[in-house]
């Protein structure tokens, strides 16, 4: 059972997306929150408790990132439909995860597999997006911000996300032979 907990808990919180999408376009930011703050718990719970047992299956490889990226990528894009979120950042947000994806199936199908790790840079940028979802969340639901806070971040979410989609760029371009002295 516990092999199993950590998959149950992605796919909780691959289930939360829709309820949190819908709290934001229907102007619940405050619940929203809670429910957003309740699903990186899962988050942290389903990784600790993976790595601590043992329990790190290919299904879990998969889930895991899938209702992280669809978590945030639903919720920068109902924000912004609300006038919560800068379109230009969605746009750049929505762009990165597209290229990433795009290009982890170019290397699949020109090396018939791909290996996913993280960068330093990525795993700081998803840090950030998570940070800034939430603060705007909690802006928008409960009216508690600092003045310019929100901007800050999203200038620097902007820079991360831009510096973790060239890395990555980067990275895959000099793995593909042929490339490598090109990039």
């Amino acid at each position: 059972m516990l092999v199993a907990l950590p998959n149950l808990l992605s796919l909780a919180r691959l289930f939360c997306v829709p309820l949190i999408v819908w709290l934001i376009l229907d102007g619940r930011a405050d619940i929203a929150f809670i429910v957003f703050v309740l699903a990186g718990v899962t988050d942290a719970v389903d990784g600790f408790i993976a790595k601590r047992f043992g329990a790190v299956t290919e299904l879990g490889k998969f889930l895991d990132p899938l209702a992280d990226k669809a978590l945030l990528v639903s919720v920068y894009v109902a924000l912004a439909s609300v006038g919560g979120m800068p379109r230009w950042l969605v746009i750049l947000v929505v762009f990165r995860d597209v290229l990433i994806v795009g290009g982890s199936l170019l290397i699949h199908t020109m090396r018939q597999t791909v290996v996913m790790n993280p960068l330093k840079i990525s795993k700081l940028n998803t840090l950030l997006q998570i940070v800034l979802a939430a603060v705007a969340l909690l802006r928008d639901g409960y009216g508690v911000m600092p003045d310019g806070i929100d901007t800050i971040l999203a200038v620097v979410v902007a820079v991360t996300t831009f510096l973790s989609g060239a890395a990555y760029v980067w990275v895959w371009g000099r793995s593909i032979p042929g490339l490598s002295g090109k990039l």
